[in-house]
């Protein structure tokens, strides 16, 4: 269960973040495709749905059916783009932490964006650069490219001439899906890095947050209800019933 629930999340929400950082990428170019940046548009969010869901299906079938079993292939890749996945969030909070002028506090997302970016980067130079065919992707692609040219059709326990253009070709996507990874969270800890520069030598930078609203329901302060607050409750629900537009109405506190 655990191991299915953790897979089905992180599916989903390396989905989602894909599919806005698709998006945003197509309207940044402009023109007609500007629509693309408005997340409220289903054409636009259902196309690049389909485009990421495709592009990590097609990797999920390419570690399934890799000669060499995807826990040796798939999931490598799955581990360090998962982590640098968190290191671009913790960059983004500690960018927007140092944006509202909270400097002190930054320290908090910036150990654990640290650590984080210190081990994933290590893995991902090891898998790219290891001269090892066991550890490094391209280490193990030049040692099948080499049988291939020499005629072999027996690897190890890869057997067989499409087995091993299988390893080839898979060991082909991932290197380079694992270069394009490290590149793309670098660039982004850059950009944080330099608007964090200039927040800090500014004071603050404003945000695109979004203005805190006073909110208009009720909740206990603690997980079970006092007698007043189960008063207070059912005031509220009353007042749901017999004003329909509540929402726009005042706060609780000053309507009951």
């Amino acid at each position: 269960m655990f191991e299915a629930l953790f897979i089905l999340t992180t599916l989903d929400a390396g989905t989602r973040v894909c599919r806005f950082m698709l998006s945003d990428a197509i309207g940044n170019l402009g023109g007609p495709l500007k629509r693309f940046r408005d997340p409220s548009w289903r054409i636009g969010a259902w196309l690049c749905s389909l485009i990421v869901v495709i592009a990590w299906g097609s990797i999920l079938m390419m570690g399934v059916t890799d000669p060499l079993g995807g826990i040796n292939t798939l999931y490598p890749l799955f581990g360090i783009s998962n982590q640098l996945l968190a290191a671009i969030a913790l960059t983004l909070v500690t960018v927007v932490v140092i944006k509202k002028g909270l400097v002190k506090w930054a320290w908090i997302p910036g150990i654990a964006l640290t650590w984080d970016l210190i081990v994933t980067l290590t893995a991902s130079w090891q898998k790219i650069f290891s001269a090892d065919p066991a550890l490094g992707y391209w280490a193990q692609h030049q040692r099948f490219v080499d049988a291939k040219a020499q005629g072999l059709t027996e690897v190890g326990t890869t057997k067989g001439a499409e087995a091993i253009d299988a390893v080839i070709r898979n060991t082909f996507i991932q290197g380079t899906l694992s270069i394009v990874f490290v590149v793309l969270v670098v660039l982004v800890v850059a950009v944080g890095a330099w608007v964090s520069i200039k927040a800090i030598r500014a004071g603050s930078l404003p945000t695109t947050e979004e203005p805190e609203v006073d909110s208009h329901l009720f909740a206990p302060a603690s997980l079970f209800a006092t007698r007043a607050e189960k008063d207070v409750a059912k005031q509220w629900a009353g007042y749901q019933q017999e004003h329909p537009n509540w929402r726009s109405a005042e706060p609780l506190a000053t309507t009951l």
